[in-house]
């Protein structure tokens, strides 16, 4: 298997898929198995069932997750890159540990959007031992998150955000501190712009264009007004009220034309240090743009 140098040093990930391990794990995954013309083995990543059943392997195999059942339509995440935010937000924290990186569930993480396949806390809690909260508006992803988090015997708390324009407002309670918050938020504006972004990706795959995406997703995950900017402007505006109450604010950025009205509300907003922090999966480039009230003094864990 040939290293992926582009993956963070930390990413189980880096060596490709072990199929021989990740049948062990889950031999359902094995009717999906093809060879390659090099005679290495791998799935048909335009084929949904298959690529969930791959993500289902990599959870089980190496992050120790058992039971992983979400509804056929909701986001299905891709586990590499989703391990690449996690690790570097441990990163983060490190720098103003000492470069030690913080672990155990003292370290207190809110998860905006968790969405129904309860990703990033089932990795961040395996390799860190931290303590997360999720939080979705969606009722839905929070009934299939809470059984994965209790089918894997798992203490992760799980919050109904029930107003659609609020980010912070209403989950985060008055006695909470967290040391990190993290969001995928929403890319698109419309319903219209995601499904071209569903075309455009059936094209990347070679394939015919269909409104199906081989990794889902509901409206709620896709698109909301004014887009992936318009929710950020929100979670900026709103991280002014708790600015005492987290440590570092991030998210994922998808466009990096973006970045420069989001540093631009940053500054408006009176934070004492931002941060971009780029990770690249293949040919895929992604980002995300953490920010703080806190000085580096202040923030030494």
């Amino acid at each position: 298997m040939a290293t992926k140098p582009m993956l963070h040093p930390r990413n189980q990930h880096r060596d490709g898929y072990d199929f021989v391990r990740l049948l062990e794990a889950t031999p359902e995954l094995e009717p999906f198995v093809t060879r390659n013309p090099r005679g290495g083995m791998t799935i048909d990543f335009a084929n949904a069932e298959a690529v969930r059943m791959l993500n289902r392997a990599l959870l089980s195999a190496q992050y120790d997750v058992k039971f992983w059942e979400f509804p056929d339509t909701y986001l299905c995440p891709p586990i590499p890159g989703r391990v690449d935010y996690i690790h570097s937000l441990a990163d983060l924290l490190a720098e103003d540990n000492g470069g030690d990186i913080p672990g155990g569930d003292d370290i207190k993480v809110l998860d905006i959007g968790t969405g129904a396949s309860l990703v990033y806390p089932l990795i961040g809690q395996h390799e860190y031992g931290w303590d997360f909260t999720g939080v979705d508006i969606d009722q839905v992803s929070i009934k299939a998150a809470r059984q994965i988090n209790e089918r894997n015997g798992l203490n992760i708390s799980l919050r109904h955000q029930k107003n659609p324009k609020n980010i912070f407002r209403g989950v985060i309670h008055p006695r909470d501190i967290f040391h990190l918050t993290m969001c995928n938020p929403p890319f698109h504006s419309s319903l219209e712009q995601a499904g071209r972004g569903t075309e455009r990706k059936w094209r990347n795959l070679g394939k015919e264009p269909s409104t199906k995406l081989n990794f889902g997703g509901q409206n709620a995950e896709l698109w909301c007004p004014g887009g992936e900017i318009g929710f950020i402007g929100r979670m900026v505006e709103q991280s002014v009220e708790f600015a005492e109450q987290c440590l570092w604010f991030t998210t994922l950025v998808s466009k990096k034309e973006n970045l420069r009205t989001i540093d631009r509300l940053l500054s408006k907003a009176g934070v004492a240090e931002t941060k971009t922090v780029e990770m690249a999966q293949g040919q895929k480039t992604s980002r995300f743009v953490a920010w703080t009230y806190y000085s580096k003094k202040q923030r030494a864990l």
